[in-house]
């Protein structure tokens, strides 16, 4: 049975971070986009809310809610600005739930608690200069040695690489087997060897902090390895539906932001003695926004609804992605169109909607990729094999394995 209506908690949490949204990061988010300022506090925040591990179980620290209420929790601050839903989507969907379905006993112990809890931020790193869409190009190697493994190599586009606490970091064990040679670690920040450097001057996510992970002679203790060594390819692909659905979720939220500043200027602003929601070309934008919204969202939550119920998930999650990434990034164009002049300045939020709508239709997935996926699907060229381990479904039972 399929209900579309929000449950109590669900409904709960919509308010609760709306609420936050309005109160702690729309007052600010234009200084910060302009200063380039990733607002740390804002997590602590999160934390204290218990929203960093939303949808992690009890048992590990987090709240135990469902899958789609993590999407509510990053629709709603992506409609305040697409850097914090982005932290979110690093931090719970790539490396939190990665461990919560790859981990052992005490790697989840160690770390995941830490981070449903919010007291320790996680990220994840997989794409290199040369290795983007092509994963198995990856350079960073790993090389055992006793009771360790050394990775020397660099990563790129790594979200809170400034702020992390704990790297989910893949590199190749057995570089000659292409992606079956790759393996994934957990790396601390506080490990020698260990640097970062966050980028300025992104074309959009000004507000968020993004750069590079460097790691020279890392020694990483080999019950750090997540999963068997060789599984690497799997649990990144794995933890990247886990991000995408993220990812899509915050595209709903900004198509949402983007109506929001449409409505608001359409009846305020007065052309031809009228306002210029009464000019029909303004109201085939908005009514494609809309159609984008509701669209994504149907996408989105049916992600959801498969992962509560255990149901892998692998060709809706890029479906959603692709859509929703695409419908956000018109639905700003078409924002800044309905504004004018006006939408070409810092007055008005759009510009920075615009701006911060064109990465996601790149990362996770390029447009290009997933379409190239949906293709291969519905042609049989492509099918999801089973996996050795599962995300677990909701609602979690007293003990997950």
């Amino acid at each position: 049975m399929f209900d579309f209506s929000y449950s109590d908690d669900q409904l709960a949490v919509k308010k609760l971070v709306r609420k936050f949204v309005d109160k702690e990061i729309m007052p600010h988010i234009e200084r910060w986009d302009i200063e380039q300022h990733f607002e740390t506090s804002v997590l602590d925040r999160l934390a204290e809310l218990g929203l960093m591990g939303v949808c992690i179980p009890e048992q590990y620290g987090g709240q135990g809610m469902d899958y789609n209420t993590l999407a509510i929790v990053c629709a709603e601050l992506e409609r305040g600005d697409t850097a914090f839903r982005t932290a979110v989507s690093v931090h719970t969907a790539l490396n939190s739930m990665t461990l919560l379905q790859w981990g052992n006993g005490f790697q989840k112990e160690k770390y995941l608690k830490p981070q449903a809890q919010g007291t320790k931020v996680g990220a994840f790193g997989l794409t290199e200069p040369n290795a983007g869409s092509d994963v198995a190009a990856i350079e960073m190697r790993a090389v055992r040695d006793g009771d360790v493994y050394i990775l020397n190599g660099g990563k790129t586009w790594i979200s809170l690489c400034d702020i992390a606490d704990h790297f989910l970091i893949f590199a190749k064990t057995a570089p000659d087997q292409g992606h079956r040679g790759i393996s994934c670690f957990i790396v601390e920040r506080d490990f020698p060897g260990v640097t970062t450097r966050g980028f300025k001057n992104k074309l959009g996510i000004r507000a968020g902090n993004t750069g590079e992970v460097f790691l020279e002679d890392v020694r990483v203790p080999a019950e750090n390895r997540v999963g068997k060594e060789g599984e690497g390819f799997k649990i990144a692909m794995s933890a990247l539906d886990n991000g995408r659905f993220s990812v899509a979720a915050g595209a709903v939220g900004l198509i949402d932001a983007c109506i929001e500043a449409s409505l608001k200027y359409a009846h305020e602003r007065e052309t031809f003695g009228q306002p210029i929601g009464k000019h029909q070309l303004v109201q085939q934008m908005i009514a494609k926004m809309v159609a984008g919204y509701e669209t994504s969202r149907l996408l989105v939550y049916r992600v959801g609804w498969m992962k509560n119920r255990g149901i892998r998930n692998t060709r809706e999650t890029s479906l959603a992605k692709w859509i929703a990434c695409d419908a956000a990034f018109n639905a700003a164009a078409d924002a800044v169109q309905i504004h004018g002049a006006n939408g070409y300045s810092h007055e008005f939020p759009v510009e920075r909607y615009m701006r911060n709508a064109k990465a996601p239709v790149i990362y996770e997935g390029t447009r290009e990729i997933h379409q190239i996926m949906q293709a291969e699907y519905a042609l049989g060229y492509r099918s999801d094999k089973k996996l050795r381990k599962n995300l677990p479904s909701w609602p979690f039972g007293e003990e997950i394995e």
